[in-house]
This record gives structure tokens, C-alpha cells and sequence, in this order.
């Protein structure tokens, strides 16, 4: 019988984790406790990643055991899983919030990391994967961080999205004087962040993110694909720009995946890519990577760049190739330049 609860000090506090031999991932044995010490073991990186940013928890409280569904926007019922967007009820006074706007002109206060408790605590909810909005709590409305996802279609692995990164995307960022910080998804996906001034609207990061991309694009034609309906996409690595429209998020550094043998999001170097197997990062083997290398997203801090040189490719692409903006997510309201958000194959002449 599982024990009832047990107390970890974590900082200044004292967090109650309840039911901590629960077994969360069948597979490999892990518990609850052991998800809870994972966090723990990487203590500064996974802070780093989520610090002062509101964040949405991925919530697993019956862990990941065969069959296990998560809830959809369109099946929000008949799940086992679910994505926990407003600060549970009954959180600790020490659980800081955001107050963000969505897309639909609703509001919610999100939890806010300030410390590593509140990992901890969330843990304890069951949340297995963090997805903190790349805004601070002093400014919600002007991301300080541009996300590139290298997101492989049906047909390509992450090999392919690889050598996406390593080619082009690499080049291109050394061109505009940025530093990409890489990392895998924890799935078959790379994912590279780029600090940035805090001065553009999440509309002109995204074109930006569009900017960006299409360049890509150009540079590795065969390979990659900024083609947003999937019927169009083919066998190629999809640059996702819409991760960067606002109320979208992607998983952190360090945080768990809901996959049978709990694989984590891995911050990598850029030399380490070419040779990295996504399913050698876990929860059991990432804890003594970190003790010996650190965290390899230690500096993303150090500088931020200008996000002007993208919007100026932007607009260079509307005026000499008259390629404007793309279709956003179908929950959003329709978007000033946006084209018809319907499918080519659905769509009448």
C-alpha cells in the first residue's frame, strides 16, 4: 500500500508530497518521489527555464500507464491527463501568479516559478511537463524569447531535424549575430531558443519566427517545410512558427515527457546534436548528467538580441516575393493580413 505523504524541505519550504510510491512510469518502476527527485537533481536548470515566466502545467496525476489519454480542446471528458492553465485551487501563499490574456480575450492568473518549491509542489499535482510562455511576470505582452521548433513529419526522425539545425538554421542564426541555445524535445523534435529584447508585440515575434523560417526554407528547400496544413507538408522537418503566437508554449528544458520511458527535454551543445539519441535523456540518467556538466543553458541570460534584422527580412519577403502572413491556430480570432484559415483541399475557388 502506498504510503500516505511525506514532507521534503526544498528551500525555505516544506512541500507535502502525497502518495510518493505511486508508480507513474509502469515501464521503468519510477514513482512519484522519483519524478519529485528528478526535479530536484536539476535544480537551477529547470528554475532557469520556468523562473517569473507564467506557466501551464501538463498534468499526469494517475502517471502514464498504458491506454492513457490526454485531454483535447475538442475532449475534455474522456481523458486521464489534462493541461492546468489557471493556478490550482488550494495553492501554497508561496505560489506566485501571472495574470495573462488569451487569444480569446479571456484572462487567467498562472503559476509563476520563483523558487524550486513550486516545482516541487507541481510535481506532487502530477505534472509531469512544464510550458512557460516565453514573457516575464513584469511584462507579459513583449516575449523575451524566440523559439525555433524543428518539428519532423511523418516520414523524417529527428536525425533529419539534426541536420536542419546543424546546416542552415545555424548558419543563419551566426549570420544575424545570435546565440541559439538547442535542445531536444523529449520527442523526436529539436527545439533552439534565442533570447531577445523584450520590445516586440507576440504578432512581430511571430513574423519574425515566419521570417526566420522561410529563410530556412530557401536555404534547404528538399528538407524543410513552412507549409502550415499538414496535407502539404510531405516528408520533411515543419519549422513551426506558430509557436511563437501568443498562449502557445512548448515544453521546457529539463521537463518530463509522457512517454513510457521518461524521457526529458535535453539541453545539448551544439557539437553533442550530431550524435545525440533523444531516448538516452530520462529521468534516470539526467540527474548525473547535470551533476557533471551543468546546466548548458546557464548563459541564455547574458545577452539578448534585436529582433529587427528578422523584421526587416519580413518585410523584404512581402515586398520582392509577396509572401505575407500564415494562418494561425484555428483558436484564435482572424488575425489582421491573415489569408483564409481553411484548408487547400477543403477550399472553394
Amino acid at each position: 500500500m502506498a504510503s500516505p505523504f511525506i514532507e521534503i524541505p526544498v528551500g525555505d519550504q516544506l512541500v507535502k508530497i502525497s502518495n510518493p510510491d505511486r508508480i507513474y512510469f509502469p515501464e521503468r518502476g519510477l514513482t512519484k518521489r522519483d519524478l519529485v527527485e528528478y526535479y530536484l537533481s536539476v535544480g537551477d536548470g529547470i528554475l532557469r527555464a520556468l523562473h517569473r515566466r507564467p506557466t501551464t502545467l501538463e498534468r499526469w496525476p494517475s502517471g502514464v500507464f498504458e491506454g492513457a489519454k490526454l485531454a483535447t480542446r475538442m475532449d475534455t471528458k474522456n481523458a486521464d491527463a489534462f493541461y492546468q492553465k489557471r493556478v490550482p485551487k488550494g495553492a501554497p501563499d508561496w505560489v506566485q501568479t501571472a495574470r495573462i490574456d488569451f487569444p480569446s480575450g479571456r484572462s487567467a492568473d498562472e503559476i509563476c516559478p520563483t523558487e524550486l518549491a513550486v516545482v516541487a509542489w507541481a510535481a506532487n499535482l502530477g505534472t509531469l511537463t512544464f510550458h512557460p510562455w516565453p514573457v516575464r511576470s513584469d511584462d507579459v505582452d513583449h516575449p523575451d524569447e524566440l523559439r525555433i521548433d524543428l518539428d519532423p513529419q511523418p516520414g523524417t526522425d529527428f536525425a533529419d531535424a539534426v541536420k536542419v539545425a546543424l546546416g542552415p538554421v545555424r548558419d543563419l542564426l551566426g549570420e544575424l549575430g545570435h546565440t541559439g541555445f538547442p535542445k531536444t524535445s523529449g520527442k523526436a523534435g529539436v527545439h533552439i531558443y534565442v533570447r531577445i529584447e523584450p520590445r516586440w508585440t507576440f504578432t512581430e515575434v511571430r513574423r519574425a519566427a515566419l521570417a526566420f523560417a522561410r529563410e530556412v526554407e530557401r536555404r534547404m528547400p528538399d528538407k524543410v517545410t513552412t507549409k502550415w496544413w499538414k496535407e502539404e507538408r510531405g516528408e520533411q522537418i515543419f519549422i513551426d512558427f506558430n509557436q511563437n503566437a501568443r498562449d502557445r508554449t512548448i515544453a521546457s528544458a529539463y521537463s518530463v515527457r509522457p512517454l513510457p520511458h521518461a524521457p526529458v527535454s535535453a539541453p545539448l551543445t551544439w557539437d553533442e546534436l550530431s550524435s545525440a539519441v533523444p531516448t538516452d535523456f530520462t529521468i534516470e540518467t539526467m540527474p548525473a548528467r547535470f551533476a557533471s556538466l551543468g546546466d548548458l543553458h546557464a548563459t541564455i541570460d547574458d545577452q539578448a538580441f534585436s529582433l529587427e534584422p528578422l523584421l526587416e527580412l519580413a518585410d523584404r519577403d512581402e515586398k520582392d516575393h509577396g509572401l505575407g502572413d500564415m494562418p494561425y491556430p484555428p483558436n484564435y480570432p482572424k488575425m489582421a493580413g491573415e489569408p483564409k484559415r481553411v484548408q487547400p483541399s477543403r477550399a472553394k475557388d
